[in-house]
């Protein structure tokens, strides 16, 4: 069985990965028949995840506008326990957020044990775009996050949705064509996209100081979005499978005794 975290964990150059690329799975129609029969799997590893409740996953998602992370968490975990599911979308700081360090909302929206967490942005927007329009002094911010991160408790799943220059602007243009999408766009969105090779050189520093093992950073080609979809899926099942979460027993119940209590009432 082919190892999806092994292929998708940066390697070291992001602008060595084709955005294009499907590795892993060959064609479309595999990628979404698999993305079918695995989505019962998912749904019943998290479930016992949730029942087992000792443990936390955190499936952090971060890339340039448009990447797809609101797709990715709609397709992705649409069919599990929403019990068991904190989301958490991390937009421009609060006043009361910029009054704390900046890793205190992220320490804030860390899920509980049992839960699985998806964050939609994360701490590396305070080295990403802070960096980008020098807002604070973001220098010595790596450190602080890897060690967050080590000591957090929680199992990383780090995905970078890494789409072309492009493709951003044909799906720019695809949401100014539909007027049922026009409501997401920002005309910011294009100030933005002019800092581009900025964006691009902070991402390629972020992922290379924050790359641990006790928090790996993987880059999903998101060009094509079944493939974005399937990957983040096979990410989050071998994740799982590897922690192999159980159902607790529950020996303190008779449950004959109880049984037979149930069958007699009406």
């Amino acid at each position: 069985m082919t190892d999806v975290r092994s292929l998708l964990r940066f390697a070291g150059d992001l602008s060595a990965v084709d955005t294009r690329s499907t590795p892993g799975v060959k064609s479309r129609k595999k990628a979404q028949a698999a993305f079918e029969a695995d989505s019962a799997a998912l749904a019943e590893l998290q479930e016992r995840l949730y029942a087992e409740d000792k443990r936390a996953v955190v499936l952090l998602l971060q890339g340039m506008d448009t990447c797809g992370k609101d797709g990715t968490v709609k397709h992705v975990v649409g069919q599990v326990n929403p019990g068991g599911l904190r989301i958490t979308s991390f937009k421009q700081p609060t006043k009361e957020e910029l009054s704390h360090d900046f890793l205190w909302r992220i320490r804030r929206a860390l899920p509980e044990s049992g839960h699985l967490g998806i964050f939609n942005r994360s701490q590396y927007e305070d080295v990403l775009i802070v960096r980008v329009h020098d807002l604070a002094d973001w220098k010595g911010r790596y450190d602080e996050i890897n060690r967050f991160e080590e000591k957090a408790g929680v199992t990383w799943i780090k995905c970078m949705l890494h789409i072309s220059a492009d493709e951003q602007r044909e799906r720019l243009l695809a949401r100014l064509a539909d007027p049922t999408k026009r409501w997401k766009f920002n005309e910011g969105d294009l100030a933005e996209r002019a800092l581009w090779d900025d964006y691009a050189a902070a991402y390629q520093d972020a992922l290379v100081r924050c790359d641990t093992d006790a928090a790996p950073w993987y880059v999903i080609p998101a060009d094509r979005k079944w493939y974005r979809n399937w990957a983040v899926q096979q990410l989050l099942l071998e994740t799982l499978r590897e922690l192999d979460p159980q159902y607790p027993k529950r020996e303190d119940l008779d449950v004959p005794a109880l049984e037979e209590q149930l069958s007699r009432t009406s």
